[in-house]
């Protein structure tokens, strides 16, 4: 963490007020009187969930914001160096954004050209801003791509965004971001769908970077134990506005808004499990609450009844290795568990590691190469799929993205009663639709859901959805692909809490696939580290946090956010 504190500013934004269109007549105010100051050579971070106006602010100081559907107030000023972006020209804006003031976008591989080499798209920003000729841009992105971690930089300028993994593609984003040496580095939640060990590496990334170059940043996040890590001053807003800001330190250790408060308390802690997540409602109330102190008992037991027992688990895959050859990839290889009733199996590993292809292969969304699932003692990898299908509602999956695996042209009640209609659950379509209503109830959602449309949902609601329609199935077993990993912090611990609640009740057993390891930790009574399709080490979740047998293990736990406190002794 960058330590010196310099007063100047070099980004000052003043009564910053963004609207956007909604309808023919009506503007939707996104954000409201926002006011703060990015010092030289230092890391201001804005926090905030969705729909806070942190992205819109940042898309505001890039000249980002669509002309016909956006507005900002004539009151406004974003002054980079005492010069007012918004009273430049749209030819002097573009001069200066790119070359003085850089960004880097959340999703790598929307913003990169998909037709176009790795090389090409840093070595256009290069000619762009610097004048440089073909041969000068190619040596520099090479260097660039050195400088950012990289490997065989020189055969990887070569490369489309295609082929390399998310990690690198975010390395490609940053190397384009500092080509010209800005002097101000705009992060929009940079790490937000990249693994534990890569998000580490990224955010080490950045902060070498900003001390290199002496630049500011501005980073974007909803995740305050990530911020404690590389601000040194953050700012806190909410529905537009904003609720608090000072130093990292303050921020931190005493917290004055309740909002903020709320934001430190939500996210899993893996120093910790407690009976209930907090949640924001929980603190935006007088004298709320403290956060309970009450642990969480996790643990399988020799006793516990098996409801699936997995051995030698395999699935490999033929891909294309050149024109007219192909190699076997072992994505899941010899991968042994069992799943106790009522309890939950984390799976944790890297992109790439097989953790999602072991549960696809589970529901036999693919077709196993070789291995044995016993599920009331029969082998559910082997027998005919007509044998299968009277146990399929008891085996369900909930997928990491509700928006793409809910169809856009059902109703919400159709969602839920067509799964019943399939198996033949409920009498008619009067008592399907009732049950719809109290499964709605059941994920707290009102019974109005049911003529509604997943758009008109937000995240998390369209998750609860999801949940909703595995339940129509009366399961034993639920797989849970990612299923919080996209949701802010706040509608995460919702939908965690709504996991144990239903857990509770109904004694679900849960294969809890995630990268995130902290809230694999809070959930999880036994944890299987996997990695490169191989089975690392399996164990009780309490024993194998505090005592991992595995190098890998342990470098996994490493990358795991720990918030400000860690960073205090280097402030």
């Amino acid at each position: 963490m960058h330590t010196k504190k310099n007063s100047d500013a070099l980004l000052q934004i003043r009564n910053l007020n963004i609207s956007f269109k909604n309808g023919k007549h009506s503007w939707h105010e996104a954000v409201k009187n926002v006011s703060f100051s990015i010092p030289a050579n230092q890391t201001v971070a804005l926090v905030g969930e969705s729909g806070s106006g942190k992205s819109v602010s940042s898309l505001a100081v890039m000249g980002l914001l669509p002309a016909d559907t956006s507005r900002i107030s004539a009151a406004s000023e974003i002054l980079f160096n005492g010069v007012n972006l918004l009273k430049l020209s749209p030819a002097e804006r573009r001069a200066l954004c790119g070359k003085e003031i850089a960004m880097i976008f959340q999703e790598p591989m929307s913003s990169l050209n998909p037709v176009l080499t790795v090389g090409y798209q840093i070595g256009e920003v290069l000619r762009l801003h610097q004048g440089m000729n073909r041969k000068q841009a190619r040596a520099r992105a090479i260097a660039l791509l050195e400088e950012v971690g990289i490997p065989d930089p020189a055969s990887k300028v070569d490369s489309y965004p295609c082929q390399m993994s998310g990690g690198q593609q975010q390395r490609v984003m940053i190397a384009m971001a500092i080509a010209c040496e800005p002097r101000l580095l705009i992060a929009d939640e940079p790490t937000t769908a990249l693994d534990v060990t890569i998000q580490k590496q990224i955010i080490d990334l950045i902060k070498s970077l900003q001390q290199k170059h002496q630049m500011a940043v501005l980073f974007i996040t909803h995740d305050l134990a990530l911020v404690g890590e590389v601000a040194d001053q953050v700012i806190v807003m909410r529905h537009g506005e904003i609720r608090e800001q000072g130093e990292a330190g303050q921020i931190f250790t005493a917290p004055q808004d309740q909002y903020t408060r709320a934001l430190l308390h939500c996210r899993p802690d893996v120093s910790h499990r407690p009976l209930r997540l907090p949640v924001i409602a929980d603190f935006m109330q007088e004298n709320a609450p403290l956060a309970s102190t009450t642990e969480r008992q996790r643990g399988w037991n020799s006793d516990d009844e098996i409801i699936l027992k997995v051995s030698n688990l395999s699935k490999h895959f033929s891909v294309p290795d050149g024109l007219f050859r192909s190699k076997t990839v072992r994505a899941v290889d010899h991968v042994s568990f069992e799943l106790a009733k009522g309890k939950t199996l984390g799976i944790v590993g890297e992109s790439g590691s097989g953790k999602t292809t072991v549960g696809l292969t589970l529901m036999r969304l693919h077709q196993a190469t070789g291995g044995e699932a016993w599920y009331k003692g029969q082998n559910i990898l082997s027998m005919p799929e007509k044998a299968f299908h009277p146990l399929k509602p008891k085996i369900q999956i909930i997928f990491q993205n509700p928006y793409a695996s809910l169809n856009p042209r059902f109703t919400i009640g159709q969602i839920l009663t067509e799964p019943m209609q399939l198996h033949q659950i409920g009498n008619n379509d009067a008592e399907r639709l009732k049950m719809a209503t109290a499964l709605l109830d059941k994920v707290s959602l009102p019974a109005t859901a049911l003529q509604r449309y997943p758009h008109e949902f937000s995240g998390g609601q369209r998750q609860r959805i999801a949940i909703a329609r595995c339940l129509s199935m009366k399961p034993e077993i639920l797989i849970c692909d990612e299923s919080v990993s996209a949701l802010d912090v706040s509608v995460q611990a919702q939908v965690l809490n709504l996991l144990q609640d239903l857990q509770d009740e109904f004694g679900l057993s849960y294969l809890f696939i995630s990268h995130d390891l902290a809230v694999v930790k809070y959930i999880s009574d036994q944890v299987l580290v996997m990695q490169h399709g191989k089975q690392i080490e399996c164990g009780n979740a309490d024993a194998l946090y505090a005592s991992p047998q595995h190098d890998y293990t342990r470098k996994l736990l490493a990358a795991v956010p720990r918030g400000y406190t860690a960073q205090q002794g280097h402030d």
